[in-house]
């Protein structure tokens, strides 16, 4: 059973992977494709254009130690986690829109990042490297990765919080 028909079979107010049956649209068979979206800490990107993706991770803690640890995770954390794409033409070709948007656990939206990619066809591609800055909220964050109107792939990301107090 393929995606989109499950997504068909699932009741209209049941959320199927965070989309509704009606906000659910197959991805095209031509193109392009994911080759890669996921997290990590750090992207080196050689000479010849080859992308090393170090520690890849759907989760970060984010620790706090000291006397009076707060409960919630304190203001002014940040987390850096980095977001990389790969796509592959197929038989899609010329410039196309990629839009990454991301909701937060509370279910607030973060700002969207939107840049142009242009597909060459084949098995040519493109890495998109997107370096994020975010306060955390503990929880589960899911970013969309969108070509056009059309939803690509869905990358989690869960902020964790623990902490360590420490006894006088």
């Amino acid at each position: 059973m393929s995606l989109a028909d499950s997504a068909d079979k699932a009741d209209t107010n049941v959320r199927w992977a965070g989309l509704t049956r009606e906000r659910f649209q197959k991805m095209p068979d031509t193109g392009p494709h994911v080759q890669l979206a996921t997290f990590c800490d750090k992207v080196l990107v050689e000479r010849d254009g080859v992308l090393s993706v170090i520690r890849a991770i759907d989760r970060i803690m984010v620790v706090a130690a000291g006397q009076n640890v707060p409960t919630e995770i304190p203001e002014g954390q940040r987390v850096t986690p980095t977001l990389v794409v790969s796509l592959r033409s197929d038989q899609a070709t010329g410039r196309h829109t990629v839009t990454i948007d991301g909701e937060q656990p509370d279910g607030s939206h973060l700002p969207t990042a939107t840049f142009d990619v242009m597909f060459e066809g084949a098995d040519r591609g493109v890495n998109a490297v997107i370096p994020m800055v975010l306060e955390p909220q503990e929880g589960l964050y899911w970013f969309n990765v969108r070509l056009g109107d059309q939803l690509l792939s869905r990358v989690p990301l869960r902020i964790m919080y623990q902490r360590m107090p420490t006894v006088s």
